[in-house]
């Protein structure tokens, strides 16, 4: 594991304090994935590191005529700002050497996803998916993020010249909290979160390098599973449900033991609605969407499945070392204070 974030988690408050900025990345080394560049251990991967290893935070945001955020109270569907931040940031600008640089990209919402693309047609190079190494580095001419969701990625400048600027995009129409539409919209001023200027040569060379491995996935013994669970994520009264039930954190309604593996089935059948689904503590990978293999970006461990409209993920669960209390929600945080969550506790 490497590119961890928190929130507060207050339920009923989750969506305006996150919203208002009460979230932080957390980082996690080891000696395969080690924050060091010149790393001599030959287990290194030596990824770009230091100030060429930067976490990017991106929200979006409204602001009223006295410049405060404003946060809809009333609005349960989801909230779309008008304005993107990055790092707190409206739209800024970084300044880049002609090198590699890993990107530790983060959506804290609270409602909008997010599809990354660079201004140049560059493709990024993914090594990461909510913060586990993929098994292999992953070239990529966009990324796709729910809230919550991680991606490592690396970008090279090293072809670019002296004065070159490049934009971080978000081109992934979304026009309400039902999730985005799935259309690309076209290169404009709006679609630019983040401005790349290249304004030195590095002081020494690049010593960062991205292996064509990076972590093998243990595989996956189906003979491990001793039950499947099925959690339907649908609206009901104007709010949000799990099977029908809306969150009481004095219900219990999973019990999976210690040293277990169990198959959880995610159904979504409300349409459009999409939702970003995240189960606390315990990891997952995904077996299936709709029947069919994930793609290559999801073969890896992940806590956060974008869950879309008239869509059915199969995700297998192993219930490792500890025991306690656990819940799974939306990350759409609106959609998480109005109760699509649940609580789930691991038994001896």
């Amino acid at each position: 594991m490497n590119t961890l974030w928190y929130h507060d988690h207050r339920f009923d408050f989750t969506a305006q304090n996150v919203y208002k900025g009460l979230a932080g990345f957390y980082l996690l080394f080891d000696e395969v994935d080690s924050g060091d560049e010149t790393d001599p251990n030959p287990r290194a991967l030596r990824l770009p590191s230091g100030e060429f290893d930067v976490p990017l935070m991106f929200a979006d945001k409204v602001f009223d005529a006295d410049g405060q955020v404003f946060f809809d109270f009333f609005n349960l569907d989801g909230i779309l700002g008008d304005k993107f931040i990055v790092n707190g940031a409206i739209q800024p600008f970084f300044k880049v050497a002609r090198r590699k640089y890993r990107f530790r990209l983060l959506n804290t919402g609270p409602s909008r996803f997010y599809e990354f693309f660079l201004s140049n047609g560059q493709p990024f190079v993914q090594i990461s998916n909510d913060g586990n190494l993929l098994p292999q580095p992953l070239p990529r001419t966009s990324v796709r993020l729910g809230v919550a969701e991680r991606a490592d990625v690396v970008v090279d400048f090293s072809h670019l010249r002296i004065g070159d600027r490049v934009f971080l995009e978000n081109r992934l129409e979304q026009t309400s909290g039902r999730g985005p539409t799935g259309k690309i919209l076209p290169q404009s001023s709006a679609t630019q979160l983040l401005r790349f200027d290249v304004d030195r040569n590095p002081s020494e060379p690049d010593p960062s390098r991205v292996p064509p491995t990076l972590r093998a996935l243990p595989t996956i013994d189906m003979r491990e599973v001793v039950a499947t669970r099925t959690w339907r994520f649908e609206r009901k009264n104007g709010a949000w449900a799990i099977n029908g039930k809306f969150f009481n954190v004095n219900e219990v309604r999973a019990t999976p033991r210690r040293g277990t593996a169990e198959v959880w089935v995610l159904q979504n059948n409300s349409g459009d609605w999409q939702h970003p689904i995240h189960i606390h503590f315990e990891e997952h990978r995904i077996l299936s969407r709709n029947g069919a293999a994930p793609p290559p970006e999801e073969v890896s461990r992940k806590d956060v499945v974008r869950l879309q409209g008239n869509e059915e993920v199969r995700i297998f669960l192993r219930f490792r070392d500890f025991l306690g209390r656990y819940p799974m929600h939306c990350h759409n945080v609106v959609h998480e204070d109005h109760a699509m969550m649940l609580r789930w506790d691991i038994v001896p």
